[in-house]
């Protein structure tokens, strides 16, 4: 406000009643007063025409300065958000894990494909109850009316995907425990790499392959070292490893190419996924589900519930930092998951096991700092070694729809 008033308090007609409240002493101040005026009037010509040449007046932008000092920039809170909804996710997912590892016990309900088509079920129901009552949390859902014959030639493949990688998840808690099952998951940002690869998004060099390498075998070691090891088990985790970054894969073109937000994207996959794990449970009808069911049914009310939670987490998480940045998070899940296990349920890890995961960590974490600064010393000095030409824009970055991730 200073400078505002003292525009103010220097335009003439103001300056004019403030002298003549005033007595002049003698001829001579007079005289020197006059020229005083008028060299203030000049003055405050000058301020004027300055602060009118300004897109907007000198007070709005003086007050405007102190308020945004406080503020977090949009920067911090677009980081915020997002790591707030990976925490999120780690937390969701870690828990409906070890819930669905409950529900498989022989004594609770051990019918995975069934399990799976309650989780779809209620996630359809929920998002149709949704868009009943608050369609505003389907923005994208008008903008691709016109589009839907064409999405679900899109949503077909994804469903199935989904369907596979529940009943093969699900299926795997039957031989193995939830320690073994996350080893495995180390693979995963490998595997998505290789088929994004395939679609001609992202180009292999000497750098990547080696750790490719080196997370495969860190893999193969802590997964190998398990002291109830199971090949059942493992093909079963196997498969749904490949279906879900398959998925993966095609879900981060979906959202990032047609702007769909999380709702939306969950309320075209659940009811495409629970039509292909119907039929499998036709094709496989087992007489002791429906008295499982009744006796369990608070138990699977639940776990649907956190299962529909978990896949809007998902899409959102995929929408925000892309499938590689969902795998990265998905890895310290992981983490989280094999320290819990231990910790709290009693789950036996051998020392070879864990001298193993801690090289794939460390093969995942070289591999994410690959990724987010390609021109770090550590990168620099490994692509040294392997006598790796320099990099092109392409290997480092790849192009989704359009756009950059």
């Amino acid at each position: 406000w200073c400078p505002s008033f003292i525009a103010l308090s220097l335009h003439p007609t103001v300056f004019q009643q403030q002298q003549q409240s005033r007595c002049p002493a003698s001829n001579q101040g007079a005289t020197h007063l006059t020229s005083n005026t008028m060299a203030e009037q000049n003055r405050t010509q000058t301020v004027l025409t300055t602060a009118a040449s300004q897109p907007g007046d000198i007070q709005s932008r003086t007050t405007a300065e102190p308020q945004g000092r406080g503020r977090p920039s949009a920067k911090v809170q677009e980081v915020a958000y997002k790591l707030t909804m990976c925490l999120v996710y780690i937390a969701v997912s870690s828990g409906l894990i070890r819930f669905n590892k409950h529900m498989m016990q022989k004594d609770i309900f051990p019918f995975s494909l069934t399990l799976c088509a309650i989780q779809m079920f209620v996630s359809t129901l929920l998002c149709g109850i949704l868009y009943k009552f608050f369609p505003l949390m389907f923005p994208s859902m008008d903008t691709v009316s016109e589009q839907r014959v064409e999405l679900v030639w899109w949503f077909l493949p994804i469903g199935a995907c989904f369907a596979v990688m529940l009943f093969g998840s699900n299926q795997a808690y039957l031989y193995c425990n939830v320690t073994v099952l996350q080893f495995m998951k180390e693979a995963n940002v490998m595997i998505v790499f290789l088929f994004s690869c395939a679609v001609g998004l992202q180009a292999m060099n000497r750098v990547r392959v080696a750790l490719i390498i080196w997370v495969i075998i860190g893999s193969t070691v802590s997964v190998s070292g398990d002291l109830h090891f199971s090949l059942v088990g493992i093909a079963f985790q196997a498969v749904s490893q490949v279906a879900e970054c398959t998925r993966m894969v095609l879900g981060e073109i979906v959202l990032n190419g047609r702007k769909l937000d999380p709702l939306t994207y969950t309320a075209f996959v659940a009811p495409t996924c629970l039509v292909v794990l119907l039929c499998a449970n036709i094709a496989g009808w087992n007489s002791a589900v429906l008295p499982a069911a009744m006796a369990q049914w608070h138990l699977l009310l639940a776990n649907a519930c956190v299962a529909f939670t978990l896949n809007v987490l998902v899409a959102t998480v995929i929408k925000e930092l892309s499938a590689v940045g969902f795998v990265l998070t998905g890895l310290t899940k992981d983490i989280v998951l094999v320290v819990l296990s231990c910790m709290f349920f009693g789950e036996p890890i051998t020392t070879m096991q864990c001298a193993a995961f801690i090289i794939t960590i460390a093969g995942v974490g070289m591999w994410s700092l690959m990724k987010l600064a390609p021109d770090s010393p550590p990168v620099r000095l490994l692509e040294s070694i392997l006598c790796t030409p320099s990099r092109t824009r392409y290997e480092t970055q790849a192009l989704i729809g359009g756009k950059i991730v």
